[in-house]
């Protein structure tokens, strides 16, 4: 359960961290932290201060920095400068617990994290940056979805099966890669590890961690609501979870 307002204000400001490299041309960039200020107005929470988390630097410093935040979001705007700065920071939310959210590009690079630090799948890499990977886990997509409104099932009883309310949603994105269909089978039997959203296709647009306070991505960029004025289910999910780990620290 949330803690109340007056609660949240004695406690200060709620810090999340934006892993990623800030371009103002890049539309999420300016849309997530709107979309983080619409969430905490609609729970009449204390303000939500965002950190930029550039990936060079997250490669270069030690993990304990990321201590200093409540919640890691890990945004669009691949290819990142430092594909392993973002993979160390998903790796620290994953392992410690801190909520996470990932869209796009934090969808693909969380993908990549687990294959390569719990499925023991060292070669798993993205072919935006590495065209001759030996185990192309992300790969371009048959058709883009750039700019593209598209349904999504969710699985049910899955966390953002909860979150939404409905087993069916229609999301915008801004992508040109996603999970190798080939490669959909290296996560069988790992039951935490779950793909949790999926086009009518088939295809994974969702997936979470069963046995993680919050740890979500969508190859769809919720945050684009925010340009409209609208609160996103997600990103209110997200935030509440953020200030739930803050009341606990």
């Amino acid at each position: 359960m949330a803690p109340d307002a007056g609660l949240i204000e004695i406690m200060g400001a709620i810090r999340v961290g934006l892993i990623g490299d800030y371009n103002p041309e890049v539309l999420a960039h300016s849309a997530i932290p709107r979309a983080l200020e619409l969430a905490a107005a609609s729970l009449h929470s204390a303000q939500v201060e965002t950190t930029w988390l550039p990936t060079a630097t997250l490669a270069r410093e030690p993990d304990e920095k990321l201590l200093d935040f409540h919640g890691l979001w890990c945004v669009p705007g691949s290819p990142y400068v430092s594909m392993d700065g973002a993979l160390l920071a998903i790796r620290f939310a994953r392992i410690n617990r801190v909520p996470f959210l990932g869209t796009c590009g934090g969808f693909q690079h969380a993908i990549i994290e687990y294959a390569r630090n719990v499925l023991s799948l060292a070669d798993a890499d993205h072919t935006e940056t590495n065209p001759r990977a030996v185990l192309p886990l992300i790969s371009q997509l048959s058709c883009s979805l750039v700019e593209k409104d598209c349904q999504i099932m969710l699985q049910e009883g899955s966390h953002i099966h909860r979150i939404y309310e409905t087993s069916e949603i229609l999301e915008s994105y801004h992508c040109n890669y996603g999970l190798n269909p080939a490669c959909q089978d290296l996560f069988k039997g790992h039951q935490s590890f779950r793909f949790s959203g999926r086009d009518r296709a088939g295809e994974p647009r969702v997936v979470e961690l069963s046995d993680h306070p919050f740890f979500i991505a969508t190859l769809f960029q919720a945050e684009r609501y925010a340009l409209r004025g609208h609160v996103h289910p997600l990103a209110s999910a997200y935030l509440k979870a953020v200030i739930e780990r803050h009341a606990s620290t």
